[in-house]
Protein backbone atom coordinates (compact mmCIF):
# COMPACT_ATOMS: atom_id res chain seq x y z
CA UNK A 1 0.00 0.00 0.00
CA UNK A 2 1.39 3.44 -1.01
CA UNK A 3 0.50 6.70 1.08
CA UNK A 4 -0.59 8.35 -2.14
CA UNK A 5 -2.82 6.03 -3.25
CA UNK A 6 -4.77 7.22 0.50
CA UNK A 7 -4.40 10.52 -0.79
CA UNK A 8 -7.08 9.37 -3.29
CA UNK A 9 -9.04 7.37 -1.60
CA UNK A 10 -9.60 10.25 0.81
CA UNK A 11 -10.29 12.64 -2.40
CA UNK A 12 -12.69 10.57 -3.74
CA UNK A 13 -14.29 10.09 -0.66
CA UNK A 14 -14.76 14.00 -0.10
CA UNK A 15 -15.69 14.62 -3.45
CA UNK A 16 -18.30 11.55 -4.25
CA UNK A 17 -16.80 11.46 -8.01
CA UNK A 18 -13.91 10.47 -10.13
CA UNK A 19 -14.39 14.21 -11.64
CA UNK A 20 -14.39 16.04 -8.37
CA UNK A 21 -11.59 14.10 -6.76
CA UNK A 22 -9.66 14.85 -10.27
CA UNK A 23 -10.00 18.31 -10.34
CA UNK A 24 -8.89 18.38 -6.74
CA UNK A 25 -5.50 16.46 -7.50
CA UNK A 26 -5.46 18.52 -10.64
CA UNK A 27 -5.00 14.78 -12.75
CA UNK A 28 -6.82 13.02 -15.47
CA UNK A 29 -10.10 10.92 -13.84
CA UNK A 30 -8.34 7.58 -15.31
CA UNK A 31 -5.34 8.59 -12.62
CA UNK A 32 -7.86 8.20 -9.95
CA UNK A 33 -9.45 5.15 -10.79
CA UNK A 34 -6.28 3.72 -11.38
CA UNK A 35 -5.10 4.75 -8.00
CA UNK A 36 -8.42 3.41 -6.52
CA UNK A 37 -8.18 0.20 -7.86
CA UNK A 38 -4.61 -0.19 -6.65
CA UNK A 39 -5.22 0.70 -3.01
CA UNK A 40 -8.30 -1.98 -3.21
CA UNK A 41 -6.09 -4.52 -4.85
CA UNK A 42 -4.04 -3.79 -2.02
CA UNK A 43 -6.13 -4.26 0.61
CA UNK A 44 -8.46 -6.83 -0.61
CA UNK A 45 -11.03 -4.51 -0.15
CA UNK A 46 -13.98 -2.93 -2.33
CA UNK A 47 -13.68 0.46 -0.86
CA UNK A 48 -16.65 2.58 -3.59
CA UNK A 49 -19.86 1.17 -4.99
CA UNK A 50 -19.35 2.67 -8.24
CA UNK A 51 -22.95 4.42 -9.14
CA UNK A 52 -24.03 6.08 -12.30
CA UNK A 53 -23.94 9.40 -10.16
CA UNK A 54 -20.96 9.00 -8.49
CA UNK A 55 -18.76 7.04 -6.12
CA UNK A 56 -20.02 6.01 -2.66
CA UNK A 57 -18.21 4.22 -0.10
CA UNK A 58 -18.89 0.90 1.26
CA UNK A 59 -19.44 0.31 4.77
CA UNK A 60 -15.26 -1.04 4.26
CA UNK A 61 -15.06 2.23 3.14
CA UNK A 62 -16.77 3.89 5.53
CA UNK A 63 -14.35 1.97 8.35
CA UNK A 64 -11.72 3.48 6.64
CA UNK A 65 -11.98 7.00 6.00
CA UNK A 66 -11.38 8.19 9.67
CA UNK A 67 -8.10 6.27 10.24
CA UNK A 68 -6.77 7.33 6.29
CA UNK A 69 -7.35 11.10 7.54
CA UNK A 70 -4.78 10.29 10.69
CA UNK A 71 -2.72 9.02 8.16
CA UNK A 72 -2.96 12.45 6.15
CA UNK A 73 -2.56 13.97 9.43
CA UNK A 74 0.20 12.99 10.23
CA UNK A 75 1.95 13.12 6.84
CA UNK A 76 0.41 16.80 6.68
CA UNK A 77 2.39 17.42 9.33
CA UNK A 78 5.79 15.52 8.40
CA UNK A 79 5.34 18.28 5.27
CA UNK A 80 5.24 21.16 7.42
CA UNK A 81 7.75 20.04 9.92
CA UNK A 82 10.24 19.76 6.91
CA UNK A 83 9.50 23.23 5.73
CA UNK A 84 10.14 24.65 9.29
CA UNK A 85 13.47 23.53 9.04
CA UNK A 86 14.32 24.35 5.90
CA UNK A 87 16.53 27.22 4.59
CA UNK A 88 16.17 30.64 2.38
CA UNK A 89 15.92 28.42 -0.58
CA UNK A 90 12.94 26.24 -1.81
CA UNK A 91 9.10 27.10 -2.98
CA UNK A 92 6.47 29.48 -1.09
CA UNK A 93 3.35 29.63 -1.27
CA UNK A 94 0.91 32.81 -0.89
CA UNK A 95 -2.68 32.94 -0.64
CA UNK A 96 -4.75 36.11 -0.65
CA UNK A 97 -7.45 38.02 -2.09
CA UNK A 98 -6.86 38.07 -6.08
CA UNK A 99 -6.71 42.37 -6.37
CA UNK A 100 -4.95 42.78 -3.13
CA UNK A 101 -2.39 40.17 -5.25
CA UNK A 102 -2.59 42.28 -8.83
CA UNK A 103 -2.99 45.90 -7.82
CA UNK A 104 -1.08 46.44 -4.43
CA UNK A 105 1.17 43.66 -2.80
CA UNK A 106 2.84 41.72 -6.57
CA UNK A 107 4.95 45.27 -7.77
CA UNK A 108 6.15 45.93 -4.20
CA UNK A 109 7.17 42.34 -3.73
CA UNK A 110 8.62 42.23 -7.05
CA UNK A 111 10.40 45.08 -6.25
CA UNK A 112 12.49 43.18 -3.29
CA UNK A 113 13.17 40.28 -5.40
CA UNK A 114 17.11 40.48 -4.44
CA UNK A 115 16.25 39.96 -1.37
CA UNK A 116 14.73 36.49 -1.79
CA UNK A 117 16.53 35.73 -4.97
CA UNK A 118 16.98 31.58 -3.64
CA UNK A 119 13.03 31.76 -3.50
CA UNK A 120 10.09 30.33 -6.21
CA UNK A 121 6.95 32.34 -4.67
CA UNK A 122 4.10 30.95 -5.81
CA UNK A 123 1.10 33.62 -5.27
CA UNK A 124 -2.88 32.17 -5.43
CA UNK A 125 -5.06 35.28 -5.89
CA UNK A 126 -8.64 33.80 -4.35
CA UNK A 127 -11.09 34.52 -2.18
CA UNK A 128 -11.67 31.77 0.00
CA UNK A 129 -9.60 30.78 2.95
CA UNK A 130 -6.56 28.28 1.76
CA UNK A 131 -6.22 25.64 4.44
CA UNK A 132 -3.07 26.11 6.49
CA UNK A 133 -3.04 22.76 7.96
CA UNK A 134 -3.32 21.19 4.62
CA UNK A 135 -0.32 22.97 3.27
CA UNK A 136 -2.82 24.85 0.64
CA UNK A 137 -0.45 27.42 1.25
CA UNK A 138 2.12 28.46 3.38
CA UNK A 139 1.17 32.16 4.75
CA UNK A 140 -2.32 33.95 4.08
CA UNK A 141 -3.53 36.75 3.99
CA UNK A 142 -7.01 37.42 4.82
CA UNK A 143 -9.78 40.81 5.31
CA UNK A 144 -10.51 39.88 8.78
CA UNK A 145 -9.08 37.87 11.68
CA UNK A 146 -9.02 34.08 11.55
CA UNK A 147 -10.96 32.51 13.80
CA UNK A 148 -9.07 29.41 14.48
CA UNK A 149 -6.82 29.50 17.44
CA UNK A 150 -4.45 27.04 16.17
CA UNK A 151 -2.87 29.93 13.30
CA UNK A 152 -0.80 32.41 14.11
CA UNK A 153 -1.97 35.80 12.91
CA UNK A 154 -0.60 39.39 12.77
CA UNK A 155 -2.70 42.07 12.13
CA UNK A 156 -0.82 44.15 9.09
CA UNK A 157 -2.86 46.99 7.65
CA UNK A 158 -6.00 48.02 6.75
CA UNK A 159 -7.83 48.44 3.65
CA UNK A 160 -9.74 51.91 3.18
CA UNK A 161 -13.22 51.98 0.84
CA UNK A 162 -14.84 55.17 -1.13
CA UNK A 163 -17.15 55.93 -3.39
CA UNK A 164 -15.74 56.76 -6.78
CA UNK A 165 -16.89 57.47 -10.34
CA UNK A 166 -16.46 60.00 -12.93
CA UNK A 167 -16.71 63.53 -12.10
CA UNK A 168 -19.64 63.97 -14.09
CA UNK A 169 -21.25 62.25 -12.11
CA UNK A 170 -20.59 65.57 -9.34
CA UNK A 171 -22.76 67.76 -11.67
CA UNK A 172 -25.85 65.29 -11.09
CA UNK A 173 -27.69 65.59 -7.96
CA UNK A 174 -26.82 62.80 -5.80
CA UNK A 175 -30.77 61.50 -5.75
CA UNK A 176 -30.01 61.05 -9.74
CA UNK A 177 -26.57 59.25 -9.10
CA UNK A 178 -26.95 55.40 -10.55
CA UNK A 179 -24.44 52.50 -9.37
CA UNK A 180 -22.43 49.66 -10.46
CA UNK A 181 -21.69 46.86 -8.22
CA UNK A 182 -21.15 42.81 -7.72
CA UNK A 183 -24.11 40.59 -8.37
CA UNK A 184 -26.34 39.21 -5.76
CA UNK A 185 -23.95 35.86 -5.39
CA UNK A 186 -22.14 38.97 -3.55
CA UNK A 187 -24.70 39.95 -1.45
CA UNK A 188 -23.19 38.70 1.68
CA UNK A 189 -19.78 41.03 1.40
CA UNK A 190 -19.93 43.80 3.90
CA UNK A 191 -19.08 46.08 1.39
CA UNK A 192 -21.74 45.42 -1.33
CA UNK A 193 -24.40 45.70 2.00
CA UNK A 194 -23.34 48.57 2.52
CA UNK A 195 -23.51 49.86 -1.23
CA UNK A 196 -26.94 48.36 -1.23
CA UNK A 197 -28.32 50.44 1.77
CA UNK A 198 -26.65 53.79 0.74
CA UNK A 199 -28.10 53.47 -3.01
CA UNK A 200 -31.68 52.90 -1.50
CA UNK A 201 -34.15 52.66 -4.40
CA UNK A 202 -31.75 54.15 -7.08
CA UNK A 203 -31.45 52.44 -9.90
CA UNK A 204 -28.27 50.05 -10.59
CA UNK A 205 -26.93 50.41 -14.39
CA UNK A 206 -25.01 46.95 -13.99
CA UNK A 207 -24.12 44.12 -12.00
CA UNK A 208 -21.55 41.42 -12.29
CA UNK A 209 -19.38 39.14 -10.18
CA UNK A 210 -16.54 40.24 -12.50
CA UNK A 211 -14.55 43.48 -10.38
CA UNK A 212 -12.78 44.02 -13.50
CA UNK A 213 -16.09 44.65 -14.80
CA UNK A 214 -16.89 46.78 -12.58
CA UNK A 215 -13.99 48.93 -12.44
CA UNK A 216 -13.92 49.22 -16.03
CA UNK A 217 -17.88 50.69 -16.15
CA UNK A 218 -17.09 53.03 -13.36
CA UNK A 219 -14.05 54.73 -15.40
CA UNK A 220 -16.24 54.45 -18.14
CA UNK A 221 -19.14 56.54 -16.88
CA UNK A 222 -21.56 53.98 -16.21
CA UNK A 223 -22.31 54.46 -12.83
CA UNK A 224 -20.94 55.06 -8.91
CA UNK A 225 -19.56 52.38 -7.25
CA UNK A 226 -17.45 51.73 -3.98
CA UNK A 227 -13.64 50.67 -4.25
CA UNK A 228 -10.80 50.40 -2.42
CA UNK A 229 -8.71 53.47 -2.62
CA UNK A 230 -5.63 51.51 -4.17
CA UNK A 231 -7.44 50.42 -6.66
CA UNK A 232 -9.21 53.46 -7.78
CA UNK A 233 -5.64 55.56 -7.53
CA UNK A 234 -4.91 52.72 -11.20
CA UNK A 235 -8.05 54.36 -12.89
CA UNK A 236 -7.23 58.30 -13.86
CA UNK A 237 -10.95 58.63 -15.01
CA UNK A 238 -12.11 58.28 -11.51
CA UNK A 239 -12.82 60.73 -8.25
CA UNK A 240 -14.03 60.28 -5.13
CA UNK A 241 -17.22 61.65 -5.08
CA UNK A 242 -18.32 61.56 -1.57
CA UNK A 243 -15.54 61.86 0.69
CA UNK A 244 -17.12 61.57 4.28
CA UNK A 245 -18.64 58.08 2.45
CA UNK A 246 -17.69 54.47 2.14
CA UNK A 247 -17.83 51.36 3.55
CA UNK A 248 -16.05 50.79 6.01
CA UNK A 249 -12.27 49.81 6.60
CA UNK A 250 -11.39 46.07 6.76
CA UNK A 251 -8.47 44.64 8.17
CA UNK A 252 -5.63 42.87 6.72
CA UNK A 253 -4.65 40.11 8.83
CA UNK A 254 -0.94 37.72 7.49
CA UNK A 255 -1.76 34.26 8.67
CA UNK A 256 0.95 31.30 9.69
CA UNK A 257 0.23 27.90 10.45
CA UNK A 258 2.53 27.53 13.63
CA UNK A 259 4.45 24.70 12.20
CA UNK A 260 6.22 26.59 8.89
CA UNK A 261 6.49 29.77 10.81
CA UNK A 262 9.97 28.85 11.88
CA UNK A 263 11.26 28.21 8.37
CA UNK A 264 13.94 30.57 7.11
CA UNK A 265 12.06 31.29 3.76
CA UNK A 266 8.57 31.51 4.91
CA UNK A 267 9.59 33.95 7.41
CA UNK A 268 11.81 35.74 5.15
CA UNK A 269 8.92 36.13 2.80
CA UNK A 270 6.53 36.92 5.33
CA UNK A 271 8.59 39.64 6.65
CA UNK A 272 8.98 41.19 3.61
CA UNK A 273 5.27 41.64 3.11
CA UNK A 274 4.64 43.39 6.60
CA UNK A 275 7.20 45.77 5.21
CA UNK A 276 5.02 46.74 1.88
CA UNK A 277 2.10 46.76 4.22
CA UNK A 278 3.70 49.24 6.75
CA UNK A 279 5.78 51.43 4.40
CA UNK A 280 2.37 51.77 2.27
CA UNK A 281 -0.48 51.94 4.71
CA UNK A 282 -0.84 55.79 3.41
CA UNK A 283 -2.43 54.31 0.24
CA UNK A 284 -4.65 51.77 1.28
CA UNK A 285 -6.48 53.84 3.85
Amino acid sequence: MQWEDVRYFLAVARQGSLSGAARTMAVEHSTVARRIEALESSLGLRLFDRLPRGWRLTAEGEELVTLGERIEDEALAFERAAVGAGTQTGRVRVSAPPTLVSQFLMPRLAATRAQWSGIELEVIGETREANLARREADIALRMGRPQSLALAARLIGKVGYGLYGRREWLEKPPHEWEFVSYDHSMRNVPQQKWLEDYAGGRRFALRSNDLAAIVSAAAAGLGVTFMTHYLARTQPTLVRLAPDEGPPSREVWLVLHPDVRRSPRVRLIADLIVGIFERDAALLT
